[in-house]
């Protein structure tokens, strides 16, 4: 082992240079002197050396008894090492943790006793490595290797383990000594008297516990370079090594860990619930009992990211969620609360429960929550009646889904469940607390009111007539409140009970059923008018036919003939426009593609717009088909097209786009009126003038315009409304002011089945015959005598024989007196006593074979569905001209 002089400055010197080494040599120096000046003496007369060996004598006698002076009081010291840098080592030597120091070789030059009494290695011996000290311990193998790598490259290092078989030294009283092996010493040649101390009674406490040697130990070593430093005599870098036993540390933690479970046991075991949740509302944890009651797995609690509304009923869980300034207490936490609630398990029961809330808090800033669950179900505990009752009204009370709120005589909220304060803060932008004024949660034109209802309610008068308010900041939402008085005696603080319904959106529907009622009042308004009406132009087109008949070109009174029969055809037209809006027009579906519709228009459409408007039309790629009347369908486009034009006097941009839309996308639709449904959407939109929103809900009703008169007859977009829904589909306006307005229609996806003839129908047009004369016998049955006699003449005149009856029994009465066949039966559809449908159903009765031919002014589906779906006929529409029902009469008994 190699001695290495350090400087006194070096924090742990292990060889010191001692004065006995420096006495030598000053001794060695002196007896030259003495020989040097013995040989002077000599060399010298006897005359001048004597006075010079008196003067030495006395020197040396006077330095001889100046010596041994100072050797008496201590100032000298003959024999003994002094070692340099005492207080530094001694702290070393006094350290209660092992430590030592190597070289990087592992070569040891010191060691403390600590060190010794830690690894239980006698002090007399040379001081063992970790290595060695650690090697019958394959366990910690791979931290001692890892301590070893780090002090061979110089590294710091640290490193925990526990061992078993490491007993500790009983104690010890000689703790104070340096531990410093023999062979050290001796090399060195200090006295071991150097290595103990004056005063060695005591012991240490960390050292005196009698272990038996399988008691585990944790021991904690660490490494530490000492780089080399040529100012401080250090001329190679050293590792410092430490060690500590940290078994009473450890012991420590594992008994605050066991008492920490213990008191999670506790909480976990309790016969109460227990839980606590973030700011946002999750559960970060819920002890075992609460979790048992509401039947959930605590393990899967702790990892499912359970939230606290997923354990109330209803919107229970929202009142532990809002917490005010109102409700803190200093800057520590929030007042507790007390609520009787219901929780919901994961089966779907609920728990009736008792909750003590309160909420954290640290200056100021909200913190979790801490909540006290009492159950309060049945076998639970033994209530009185009275309390049984108090919790079956509380949980009425937060679970009912009418909000209910208490209020004070002075219009201060007293205690609310979730639903109110939930009805009252969407929109708001307000937390509805206890003490805010319910006279600020509702509009100024609404307050007035319900100050007079609070008024009433404090003196204790029943009201019975509700509130409509208006909520949200906008004004979009309504809700009704019912005020109730509250008995003075139960609580003076309380006077009365405000109980509130959100109906914005019984609103809604009330204004689309009225609507809807309208409209549909208006239709039937105009298809009777336009039944009847229909009659009365029959009459007059086919008279005006006989007259015509009677009467040459050359004439006079044959243009004024001419004019009757035009004007009435021209009111034909708009009572077939009042049938198409009220539905019940004749219609001829075929499959269609709307993208052709447009193309088939376009040019015509060019024409109407004329040079100021410009048309843009973009086309959907694969296009859904749509099942509905051609002719119908253009006069829709043609009609929304000329309003457009007129809504641009100053010319603008007409922009017609189709689109496919997806059930999926139909739901997502603001819209609720749409039935979903995959539809195809055909929008017109126009950069005019707009529509006034007063003016929105009356631009489909018949005879309603915005023209100045004699321009329109507010019959166009009540045609385009009957035809849209004859058809199955929706219309909807939208327009802003100054920037257009858009007309967005639905029509129904049509999907063609393999039996469905994909050529479409073609409208009926039927060729009249050139010889509209024929024979046979037709019954004609018409309970308007004037449409009767004109539709008789006309077929007496064509070689008919003719037999008329005003009703259907009346014609079953005919038939039967007739001698003979009746050939054919020409039918009103809508008379007194039987109607046209009933006779036929009779008639088949006793001729199966007869044919017959229905005229009406309604559509042809308006009785089709009071007939067998096989029965064949044929369908005249009303108003008809002579050649028309001379025609339809020819052609059916031709078959």
């Amino acid at each position: 082992m190699s001695n290495v002089d350090f400087s006194y400055r070096y924090l742990f010197p292990m060889t010191k240079r001692t004065d006995g080494e420096k006495g030598i040599g000053l001794f060695l120096l002196f007896v030259l002197l003495l020989a040097f000046a013995a040989v002077a003496l000599a060399l010298m007369a006897q005359d001048p050396a004597e006075p010079m060996v008196l003067g030495i004598l006395a020197l040396l006698s006077v330095v001889g008894v100046f010596s041994l002076f100072a050797g008496a009081v201590g100032i000298l010291h003959f024999g003994h090492t002094t070692v340099q840098n005492d207080l530094t080592k001694n702290y070393a030597d006094f350290l209660s943790e092992g430590l030592f120091i190597t070289t990087l070789d592992g070569t040891i030059l010191y060691a403390n006793e600590a060190y010794f009494h830690l690894l239980d290695a006698d002090v007399n011996t040379a001081p063992p490595s970790v290595e060695q000290a650690f090697a019958g311990h394959i366990s910690v193998s791979d931290q001692i290797f890892r301590l070893s790598r780090a002090a061979l490259r110089g590294e710091p290092w640290i490193e925990e383990f526990c061992i078993s078989g490491f007993s500790k030294s009983k104690s010890y009283a000689a703790y104070h000594k340096i531990l410093v092996p023999s062979s050290i010493a001796q090399s060195q040649k200090i006295p071991s008297s150097l290595f103990s101390s004056q005063s060695t009674s005591g012991t240490r406490s960390d050292f005196c516990e009698d272990e038996s040697a399988d008691v585990m130990r944790w021991f904690r070593i660490s490494v530490d370079p000492l780089p080399e430093n040529n100012a401080l005599g250090m001329h190679e870098p050293h590792i410092v090594w430490r060690i500590c036993d940290i078994t009473g540390e450890r012991n420590r933690q594992e008994d605050t860990f066991n008492k920490l479970q213990e008191a999670i046991d506790y909480l976990d075991h309790a016969p109460a619930g227990f839980f606590s949740a973030d700011t946002n509302g999750r559960i970060k944890y819920m002890n075992a009992t609460l979790a048992k009651w509401l039947k959930r797995d605590l393990a899967d609690v702790a990892t499912s990211q359970l939230d606290v509304l997923d354990i109330f009923y209803g919107e229970s869980g929202e009142l532990l969620l809002r917490q005010t300034p109102e409700k803190t207490v200093g800057n520590d936490s929030h007042a507790l609360q007390d609520m009787e609630m219901d929780l919901v398990c994961a089966d779907g029961t609920s728990v009736p429960v008792r909750l003590l809330h309160q909420v954290g808090g640290l200056h100021g800033h909200t913190g979790q929550t801490r909540t006290l669950v009492l159950n309060r179900s049945h076998g639970s505990e033994n209530a009185e009646n009275v309390r049984a009752a108090e919790v079956r009204f509380s949980r009425f009370f937060h679970s009912a889904p009418i909000a209910i709120a208490t209020i004070d005589e002075h219009g201060r909220i007293g205690s609310t469940n979730a639903a109110f304060a939930k009805l009252f803060s969407v929109g708001n932008g307000l937390q509805v607390v206890e003490g805010m004024s319910i006279f600020d949660l509702v509009n100024g034109s609404d307050r007035e009111e319900l100050v007079q209802h609070m008024a009433m309610a404090k003196a204790g008068q029943v009201l019975g007539a509700p509130i409509d308010i208006t909520l949200g900041l906008e004004g979009d939402r309504s809700g009704r409140l019912f005020v109730s008085p509250i008995e003075r005696g139960y609580n003076d603080r309380e006077a009365a009970i405000v109980y509130a319904i959100d109906t914005t959106e019984q609103k809604a529907l009330e204004v689309q059923i009225a609507q809807s009622q309208k409209m549909q009042a208006v239709g039937q308004l105009a298809g009777g008018i336009a039944h009847d009406f229909n009659n009365v132009l029959t009459a007059i087109i086919g008279f005006s036919d006989l007259l015509l008949g009677n009467h040459r070109p050359t004439d006079p009174a044959f243009k004024d003939i001419m004019n009757i029969k035009q004007n009435a055809n021209r009111a034909a037209s708009l009572v077939r426009q009042l049938l198409a809006f009220s539905r019940q027009q004749t219609l001829r579906p075929e499959v269609l593609n709307l993208n052709d519709v447009l193309s088939d228009l376009s040019i015509l459409l060019g024409r109407l717009l004329g040079e100021k408007v410009k048309l843009k039309v973009a086309h959907c790629r694969d296009l859904w088909l749509v099942k509905a009347d051609s002719t119908q369908l253009q006069q829709v486009i043609v009609n929304l097209c000329v309003n457009a034009r007129d809504a641009m006097p100053g010319g603008g941009l007409l922009s017609i786009k189709t689109r496919n839309l997806s059930e999926a996308d139909c739901r997502n639709l603001a819209n609720s009126t749409i039935e979903p449904a995959e539809y195809v959407v055909m929008d017109v939109e126009d950069t005019g003038t707009g529509i006034p929103e007063e003016n929105l809900e009356k631009i489909f009703e018949p005879f309603f315009s915005t023209k100045e008169v004699g321009k329109g007859t507010g019959l166009g977009l009540s045609t385009v409304y009957g035809i849209v829904k004859q058809t199955g589909g929706y219309i909807f306006p939208e327009s802003e002011m100054g920037k257009g307005t858009t007309f967005r229609i639905y029509l129904p996806r049509h999907i063609e089945v393999v039996e469905e003839v994909n050529t479409p129908q073609k409208s009926e047009k039927r060729e009249k015959p050139r010889d509209l004369t024929g024979s046979g016998s037709v019954l004609l049955v018409e309970d308007e005598e004037a449409v009767r006699s004109f539709a008789a003449r006309a077929l007496t005149a064509r070689g008919y024989q003719v037999l008329e009856a005003s009703s259907g029994v009346e014609a079953l009465s005919v038939i039967e007196e007739h001698d003979g066949d009746v050939d054919l039966i020409v039918s009103d559809v809508v008379m007194p006593e039987m109607d046209g449908p009933t006779l036929l159903r009779e008639l088949r009765k006793v001729r199966k074979d007869i044919k017959i031919i229905f005229i009406s002014g309604y559509a042809e589906d308006a009785f089709r569905k009071n007939l067998d779906e096989d029965e064949k006929f044929a369908f005249l529409p009303k108003p008809f001209s002579l050649k028309q029902l001379a025609a339809a009469v020819k052609e059916t008994l031709q078959g």
